[in-house]
C-alpha cells in the first residue's frame, strides 16, 4: 500500500487546535440516554460522537445491541448537536444501514479486523463512498493483519481511513484488560505515519481510573485522537460499566492532557538530546552484543543435549530463569510484564538456535 498523503486530509477538514476527540456510550440504550449524552459533550472537546448499534459478544445471551432503532436516535442527535455520528458495523447489511443513516463514521471492531471475508465484504459496501473509516486493531496482535484491512478499503476506492489502537487480548494477567503491545502501533506509525491513528483507552484499560493516564501515553507517542466511552450513568451501562466515563470526567481528563512538541528550535535541549541518541545507539550496540554471545551459548548447551540425547526444552531450568529474571530485573527499575516479554522472546530464540544444533546432520 502506497503511503498516501490523502490518507490524513480528513483529519485536517476537522481545523483542530487539540487532538481529536470521538467520545460517547459504549451502547446505544434508549433515546433518552443517547440524546443526553450527545448534549452534555457537543459543548466540549468532542467532535465525534460514538455509540455502538450492534454489540459483538463473546457469548450468547448478553446485551447485542439495540440494533437500527438506535440509527435513528443518531439522526436525531446528529440535527440537534452537530456532532459527527460514529458507529461500529460488522457486515455489509450494516453498513447499508448506517450509510442510509447518514452516519459519517464507520469503524471495524478487533472481532471483524480478524476475519479478511469480513472486512472485505465491508470493504465492497463501501466503495467509493466519502465517509471515514477507521480500522480497530484486531484482537490477536498481528500488524499484518491490521493493515491487511486498511488495505482492503483503500482498494475499493475509500480515502479517509485511520485506525484505532484498542489493545490486545492475552492469556496472561497483566494490569489492563487488553495488552497495548505498544511497539505495534509504533511500527505502524514509522511505517505509514500519514494514516491517522486513534488511542481507544476505555478498551486497553478496562477501568476508568486509568484512562487519563493511558490517554497521556498516547498523546506523548503523538497518536492524532481519542476515542473514550462516555455515559451519564456509567455504573449502570448495560455493556463496559466499568471502563465509561460521565461526560464531566472525561472533560476534567482532556483539561489535563499534555499534548506534546513533535520538535523545538532550542539549540540546548537538540544538543543534549543528540547526546544522549548517541548513548542510547551505542547501547543497542552492546546489547545486540551480548545477546549474539548468548546464542553462541545457546547452541553449545544444543551440541552437549544433542550428544546425550537430551531434550531441548527444560521446564524447570526455564521457570527459575524466568523467576530469577524478574527479581533481578526490579532491581534495576524494570517492570515484571517487560521482563517477561524479554526473556520469553530471548527463550524462544535459544530454543530455535538449540533445534538447529541438534537437527543438523553433523
Amino acid at each position: 500500500m502506497e503511503n498516501n498523503p490523502t490518507f490524513r486530509n480528513w483529519l485536517d477538514d476537522f481545523k483542530l487546535d487539540h487532538p481529536l476527540v470521538i467520545a460517547g456510550p459504549c451502547s446505544a440504550e434508549t433515546e433518552t440516554q443517547v440524546m443526553q449524552i450527545a448534549q452534555e459533550l457537543r459543548e466540549s472537546d468532542v467532535s465525534i460522537y460514538r455509540a455502538g448499534i450492534w454489540k459483538p459478544r463473546t457469548r450468547p445471551g448478553g446485551f447485542e445491541g439495540v440494533g437500527q432503532i438506535g440509527l435513528k436516535w443518531l439522526q436525531k442527535a446528529k440535527q440537534e448537536t452537530g456532532l459527527l455520528m460514529a458507529t461500529e458495523v460488522a457486515n455489509a447489511h450494516h453498513v447499508k444501514l448506517a450509510l442510509d443513516h447518514d452516519i459519517d463514521v464507520l469503524w471495524i471492531g478487533a472481532r471483524t479486523t480478524v476475519n479478511p471475508f469480513a472486512v472485505q465484504e465491508i470493504a465492497d459496501a463501501l466503495r467509493d463512498t466519502d465517509r471515514i473509516v477507521l480500522v480497530k486493531n484486531p484482537v490477536n496482535p498481528d500488524l499484518a493483519l491490521w493493515l491487511g484491512g486498511v488495505e482492503r478499503l483503500y482498494h475499493t476506492g475509500i480515502r479517509k481511513l485511520g485506525v484505532v489502537h484498542r489493545g490486545f487480548s492475552t492469556y496472561q494477567k497483566v494490569k489492563y484488560r487488553n495488552s497495548p503491545e505498544w511497539q505495534i502501533p509504533i511500527e505502524l506509525q514509522s511505517r505509514f505515519p500519514d494514516l491517522p491513528l486513534i488511542g481507544d483507552p476505555s478498551h486497553i484499560t478496562g477501568r476508568r481510573a486509568l484512562i487519563a493516564e493511558v490517554s497521556q501515553q498516547m498523546l506523548d507517542l503523538n497518536y492524532d485522537g481519542l476515542m473514550i466511552e462516555t455515559h451519564i450513568d456509567p455504573e449502570h451501562a448495560w455493556s463496559d460499566a466499568a471502563q465509561q466515563v460521565t461526560p464531566s470526567a472525561l472533560k476534567e481528563i482532556l483539561q489535563h492532557l499534555k499534548v506534546k512538541e513533535i520538535s523545538t528550535d532550542d539549540d540546548h535541549f537538540n544538543q543534549t538530546m543528540a547526546l544522549l541518541r548517541e548513548r542510547i545507539d551505542r547501547a543497542d550496540s552492546e546489547l545486540l552484543q551480548i545477546l549474539g554471545h548468548r546464542m553462541k551459548i545457546a547452541e553449545e548447551i544444543g551440541a552437549l543435549k544433542k550428544s546425550r540425547n537430551v531434550a531441548v526444552l527444560q521446564n524447570k531450568r526455564w521457570m527459575e530463569v524466568l523467576e530469577r529474571m524478574t527479581t533481578d530485573g526490579a532491581l534495576h527499575g524494570l517492570g515484571s510484564d517487560f521482563i517477561l516479554t524479554i526473556f520469553r522472546a530471548i527463550h524462544d530464540e535459544s530454543i530455535a538456535h538449540q533445534e538447529k544444533i541438534i537437527n543438523s546432520p553433523k
